[in-house]
């Protein structure tokens, strides 16, 4: 358990990319099994206890600890792993019974992990005291990341299995294809990579296949390009989706709808499951875009957040609600890998499967016809005269793919990039703020503004949305002073700032829609709110107005 507590604390702290990757690699290399795979299982998000959550350990540190002070170091702190490893007091719980005993002596990263795995939600509390008790400051902090599930320590699950790479000199994308058929503490995995196994065998029926992602386009990077060498489709606002279907080992046919990042959505959508396992979907694996289809237009995404985060969904829910798929590329086709061939002519084995495939349920994402890139910006500033038609509300911009460019797993440089539609932008008063966790824990980065509105004694703010993104480290230094130098009140962890029509600091917010909602004051929730401008030269009067938001929504209606 100490390499893995070093290997997180390091990692933490180092800010390189290559850093971490030789910190990983390093430790894959030296850490012998089931250590590592434990590891790689708690990195990449694929380690989890049923019963171990984070009311478990409040609890704990509740017993031990005067809950002022806890509240107090954790408003501080902004991490409850790091609060309670800092504040767990050093005794020694001593052994009650053999289970205690044998416990005690179990300090690998795999026991700790087994045994939490292994212990009931009653015996659970008294055994994760044991093991912070026999732990110090750093494995505490350690032990409680791996329960709790939150590293934050900038490695993504990409990362990880790039260090793995290093271990065989293999390409990164040989580890995605095997990886949806291996589980913790994945023993078959680092045999091959270690030369004494063999590369374990990928399960194709309803395999997941790691998506393919854009890169943000700026303007310089049009320079560089030649419109003749790409594919422009709308960009939808929707949820990225991939969508498998095939013939288990057992001859019996089997589906699944996958989250972009590999979650099985299936139990969510019966109504797309349906479709998929048609025989005339085949077997294969396409990527595409979930949305809510009604008299066959594209509805926003508040309508599809209906559908979204449920393990279960009603009759009703599927007749008001029903589910689409408008596909946008072919992975996969009667036991034919595609992403090897040029996106041009996945795009014609796309065409011909969607017509195959015969589904109200699945269409295919429409190409935009351009020549120039003044004609793409065309496209994209007026979606609805590009050929969107009414569907032009559900279009956040445009995706631009090189049309002899394979289909390759993560982030590659150069052959998919995105451009988002302007954002909306609004003039807004900062109300109150709040400490952020991990590194920001010592500043006030949390933010709450608000817009002006007629209230019955006269002009008021009223909240419209949080935001804790999109200003510099030097402007978060600014802000954070400024939210010092003018608190009026504090609520907890909550400070009131003033906001007044003579006092107030303006926030230019930027976010890309807005709907109604009844959970907010304001009767509006923005979406993806940040914050893109501090207006020192504004005064709060000069701020925006609820019915400027309001216009919005009714706009989009």
């Amino acid at each position: 358990m100490n390499r893995f507590a070093e290997l997180l604390d390091r990692l933490a702290y180092e800010p390189s990319r290559n850093g971490k990757l030789r910190l990983l690699a390093h430790y894959f290399r030296t850490t012998g099994d089931p250590d590592r795979g434990y590891a790689l299982a708690a990195l990449t998000g694929a380690l989890s206890f049923t019963n171990a959550k984070p009311a478990l350990i409040r609890g704990l540190i509740a017993e031990r600890v005067d809950p002022v002070l806890f509240g107090l170091s954790y408003d501080y702190v902004g991490d409850l792993s790091e609060t309670v490893a800092l504040l767990w007091p050093a005794a020694n719980v001593p052994a009650q019974n053999d289970t205690d005993r044998r416990n005690a002596e179990r300090n690998t990263l795999s026991d700790i992990v087994e045994t939490l795995a292994a212990t009931g939600k009653v015996q659970l509390p008294r055994t994760i005291a044991l093991l912070l008790d026999r732990l110090d400051e750093k494995g505490r902090w350690a032990l409680l990341k791996l329960i709790t599930g939150g590293l934050r320590i900038g490695v993504s699950a990409r990362l990880a299995k790039t260090a793995l790479a290093t271990l065989r000199d293999c390409e990164v994308n040989e580890i995605e294809d095997i990886w949806p058929g291996l589980s913790p503490p994945y023993l078959p995995l680092f045999a091959w990579l270690d030369g004494h196994g063999e590369r374990p065998a990928s399960d194709t029926a309803a395999q997941f296949r790691t998506p393919m992602l854009a890169h943000a386009i700026e303007d310089k990077d049009f320079a560089a390009l030649d419109p003749a060498d790409h594919v422009a489709e709308w960009k939808w606002d929707g949820i990225r989706v991939q969508a498998a279907a095939g013939v288990g080992a057992d001859g019996i046919r089997i589906a699944r709808l996958y989250s972009r990042t590999g979650e099985d959505v299936s139990a969510a959508f019966p109504d797309l499951i349906d479709m998929l396992v048609d025989a005339r979907f085949g077997d294969a694996a396409l990527d595409g875009e979930l949305l809510i289809l009604r008299d066959g237009r594209v509805q926003s995404f508040s309508v599809l957040q209906q559908r979204l985060n449920r393990k279960t969904v009603s009759a009703k829910l599927l007749l008001d609600y029903p589910a689409h798929i408008r596909a946008y590329d072919l992975l996969y086709d009667n036991g034919e890998d595609l992403r090897p061939l040029p996106f041009a002519e996945r795009r014609k084995r796309l065409e011909a499967f969607v017509a195959r495939a015969t589904n109200e349920r699945l269409d295919l994402s429409p190409r935009i016809a351009f020549a120039s890139w003044d004609e793409l910006a065309a496209a994209r500033a007026d979606p609805r005269s590009a050929g969107a038609g009414e569907d032009a509300e559900a279009v956040e911009g445009v995706m631009l793919k090189r049309a002899d460019g394979p289909y390759l797993p993560g982030r590659p440089k150069g052959q998919w990039w995105k451009w988002k539609r302007d954002p909306f932008v609004l003039d807004a008063v900062l109300m109150y703020a709040q400490r952020g966790h991990g590194k920001r824990s010592s500043f006030y980065s949390d933010y709450t503004f608000g817009l002006w509105r007629k209230g019955s004694a006269g002009d008021e703010i009223v909240p419209v949305g949080k935001a804790y993104f999109g200003f510099t480290d030097d402007e978060l230094k600014q802000l954070d002073r400024y939210v010092r130098d003018h608190t009026t009140n504090r609520f907890g962890p909550v400070r009131e700032v003033a906001a007044t029509v003579d006092e107030g600091l303006v926030l230019e917010v930027a976010f890309e829609g807005v709907q109604r909602s009844t959970r907010h004051k304001s009767g509006v929730a923005m979406r993806f709110p940040r914050i893109s401008r501090i207006r020192w030269d504004k005064p709060s009067r000069d701020a925006d107005k609820l019915e400027t938001l309001e216009g919005l929504i009714a706009v989009s209606e």
